[in-house]
């Protein structure tokens, strides 16, 4: 197997379970050494044993600033250096407009807006120069939700992002893009309505996918490797949409 990662040293926030697990797994097939956060121990010594031997755990919530210092002291200690971010970490739940409650934005902005900004600065004493930062949006970034107006303008900002801060670091040479998945059968997508309604929300969203399907977290894991490998060494400030083509039409 061809790697393309190999001897690259990566950071997934949010790796537990979905697309930064898939994409972990990606990775480290790749040959890249991957450090994972998550939120809960259990959960995360669970997606490490699932990575392999190339993988590190890490608890942390990226939403605060000094689990995050503690993140990047561990890697400093233990590998000195980064060659990729993929600040993945994210979520949210579906709310009316009318419903929104001060707590309901603070939870969704804390962590895929404050999250990312902070996941991404504090990374870049240790990210090498020629480096490369992935960004998760969504496709709902720039297609309008009903009830999910906060999440996709967190996704919004996540897509900015990306705008300006390869102009940051241009003088470094550190990539900077996004990669915005469709509708991928993941637990958070699931999560989203009760049991009993989930195969109904699955056939529904297939139904506007043009592939006529979900797509799978591993595919995103794929996708996201080659932005972080030298085959993307042009490939700069872009939104990758992987998603079915559900964006395009």
């Amino acid at each position: 197997m061809n790697q393309q990662l190999a001897g690259k040293i990566a950071l997934i926030t949010g790796a537990t379970s979905g697309i930064g697990l898939a994409s972990a797994q990606e990775f480290a097939a790749q040959g890249a050494r991957v450090f994972i956060t998550g939120r809960r121990q259990a959960e995360l010594d669970a997606a490490v044993a699932a990575i392999g031997k190339n993988a590190t755990g890490i608890r942390a919530d990226v939403s605060r600033l000094d689990q995050l210092d503690a993140v990047y002291a561990q890697i400093a200690a233990s590998a000195g250096h980064l060659d990729v971010v993929f600040a993945n970490a994210g979520g949210g739940d579906m709310m009316p407009l009318g419903a929104i409650t001060e707590a309901h934005f603070d939870s969704i902005f804390d962590t895929n807006v404050r999250g990312t900004l902070f996941t991404v600065q504090k990374a870049l004493p240790l990210l090498r120069d020629g480096g490369a930062i992935i960004l998760t949006s969504s496709t709902t970034s720039i297609q309008g939700t009903a009830n999910f107006s906060v999440y996709s303008a967190s996704k919004a900002a996540v897509r900015n992002f990306a705008r300006s801060w390869l102009l940051d670091l241009k003088e470094r040479a550190i990539r900077v893009n996004v990669i915005s998945p469709g509708p991928i059968r993941t637990p958070g997508l699931g999560g989203l309505v009760p049991d009993e309604h989930r195969q109904g929300l699955f056939d529904h969203l297939s139904s506007l996918v043009p592939m006529g399907r979900l797509g799978e977290a591993s595919e995103i894991g794929k996708a996201a490797a080659f932005l972080a490998s030298d085959a993307a060494s042009f490939v700069n400030g872009v939104e990758l949409f992987v998603d079915g083509g559900s964006a395009q039409i």
